[in-house]
């Protein structure tokens, strides 16, 4: 039986929410550092030369925010383990590229990025409830099923916040207490690990932080990065925004007929005439797993339900290539999978998520206030 992701509920100073987080499952913690903290060693990094790298990194992020290295101190501290493997879980990517541009190593991207996943948006005007919902399956190694977690933080600075994420991690996707919600979504492009940036995690979780959706695109669209990403925004007044970002360069895509699909290629008409998409060889199915999530959708009715959503997100169709994604080897060796369906229901402040959901069709559902519950298995 694959057991729900663990709930970890922190409040207090960022310094103290780290403690709390960490404390609370030190063992999920390291496990993030085993399937990361490897990786310099691999390209002939000592003790040395690794903490000067990810010293770097740590004056970086105090840059953008201090606070965040707090936070991150704290988990080292709550789990027992260094502050640099804290680090590295937060901003794995950007570390990783550029200790291989220093060693002048290729950056291959079937190391450093997600190896997909599949969002969607439903604005109110297709929604049975007339509530918005958003949600993605995340695609990632199989072993991340080991250390996910669903965190809330409870801030005397701004509002509360959920978020699905690796323990150890800032952010993955979420959503607050102001009805922001937010996914993400691996893209590729010949930009990519050109220039430093800040990583994506801690975009993201700048973006829970916010009170205003205005402040949360200004977040994702204007922040530099040292990747591409795609970035799906909405808020709980009803509206919904999808990032298609290089490093340097964001281009916003509307809802068509109520719903945003994405998927792991470009799709905006002005970024193809400026980038040229480099992740088509990691990702094929990337072509027909959203437009089969718009299908299923539209065959589903003008009012969509969240079981509407979740029956899209469970499709099979060229199973293991599929949006629903069984563990199957990668590109890089690794056991792929989707490791967790996230659906979200900002106006009711609460979260579903199954872990391995090809496997397994179980949600939990976390709130912003309440405690967690376990629902019945979703239907076939």
């Amino acid at each position: 039986m694959v057991q729900p992701c663990p709930f970890v509920d922190v409040s207090g100073t960022p310094y103290e929410r780290g403690r709390q987080h960490g404390a609370a499952v030190p063992q999920r913690v390291r496990r993030s550092i085993e399937l990361y903290g490897g990786q310099l060693g691999e390209l002939g990094y000592d003790a040395a030369a690794k903490s000067a790298l990810i010293g770097e990194f740590a004056r970086e992020i105090e840059a953008f925010g201090a606070h965040y290295i707090e936070e991150m101190r704290g988990i080292a501290d709550g789990a027992g383990v260094a502050l640099e493997d804290i680090i590295m879980i937060n901003a794995r990517t950007e570390v990783i590229a550029k200790a291989r541009l220093v060693k002048n190593r290729p950056v291959e991207a079937t190391d450093e990025h997600d190896d997909g996943c599949t969002g969607a948006i439903i604005l109110p005007e297709r929604s049975a409830s007339g509530e918005l919902i958003h949600g993605q399956n995340w695609d990632w190694r199989a072993e991340c099923a080991e250390t996910a977690i669903v965190l809330r933080v409870r801030r005397d600075d701004g509002p509360d916040f959920l978020t699905f994420v690796e323990a150890g991690g800032l952010a993955r996707c979420g959503m607050n207490a102001a009805g922001i919600a937010i996914t993400a979504n691996y893209l590729e492009s010949e930009r990519d690990f050109t220039r430093t940036g800040v990583p994506l995690a801690l975009i993201r979780r700048k973006v829970l932080e916010q009170e205003h959706l205005a402040f949360a695109i200004k977040a994702v669209a204007t922040t530099p990065k040292a990747c591409s990403n795609n970035m799906m925004l909405s808020t709980v007044k009803g509206f919904g925004i999808d990032f298609e970002c290089a490093p340097d360069e964001a281009f916003p895509l509307y809802p068509q007929d109520g719903m945003i699909v994405h998927a792991n290629h470009w799709v905006g008409q002005i970024a193809l005439t400026k980038i040229r998409d480099t992740g088509t060889p990691r990702v094929p199915e990337s072509f027909y797993r959203d437009w089969r999530v718009k299908k299923l959708l539209d065959e589903a009715g003008r009012k969509l339900t969240v079981d509407d959503l979740k029956q899209a997100f469970f499709d099979d169709f060229l199973s293991p290539y599929s949006v629903c994604r069984p563990a199957r080897p990668n590109e890089a060796g690794n056991l792929s999978a989707t490791v967790a369906m996230v659906i979200m229901q900002p106006a009711k402040g609460i979260m579903e998520v199954a872990p391995l959901p090809a496997q397994n069709r179980v949600f939990t559902r976390y709130s912003l206030t309440e405690d967690p519950v376990l629902l019945a298995e979703a239907a076939e």
